[in-house]
């Protein structure tokens, strides 16, 4: 289970219009030992807006977001969360099949943790996905509302 402020549970937003691939991931990460809470969306609106209406408001939490979706780009909703001051500091991971080095850098300029490239097939797919899950399992999250590291 990924470490959190003291009893705040740590939610995982999954924002992936596959659902094969939805379903993949989440396995993937259940096996790796993550037990977490998984919210999905399979479209960026949907997801964003339920992020900007304090879906995460109990808890902290980590968004997972594919970068191909149907109805808005994954860098818009990266860019949203990152411009926003009560989200800024939701770890984000893309997790796409984009391997462009300028989608990338373009991501990590805007404020993503971490960027994993999905393998095409199915087992390094697998195995990618419970990698990931083995790191989640050790990450520290900043606690909800956390505006400011510096005092004032």
């Amino acid at each position: 289970m990924m470490a959190a402020a003291p009893e705040r549970s740590v939610t995982i937003l999954m924002i992936e219009d596959d659902h094969g691939h939805a379903r993949l991931i989440e396995k993937n990460i259940r096996r790796a030992g993550i037990s977490n809470d998984i919210i999905s969306f399979r479209t960026g609106r949907t997801a964003l807006d339920w992020l900007l209406q304090g879906g995460l408001d109990k808890g902290t939490g980590l968004v997972m977001l594919d970068l191909n979706l149907p109805d808005m780009s994954g860098i818009d909703i990266l860019a949203r969360i990152k411009s926003d001051e009560n989200l800024r500091r939701l770890p984000v991971v893309v997790l796409t099949t984009t391997d462009d080095q300028r989608e990338i850098r373009r991501c990590y300029d805007l404020g993503c943790n971490i960027y994993v490239t999905k393998p095409v097939d199915y087992e390094n797919f697998a195995a990618t996905i419970r990698k990931l899950g083995l790191f989640l399992e050790v990450i520290e999250l900043p606690p909800p509302g956390a505006r400011n590291c510096h005092p004032t």
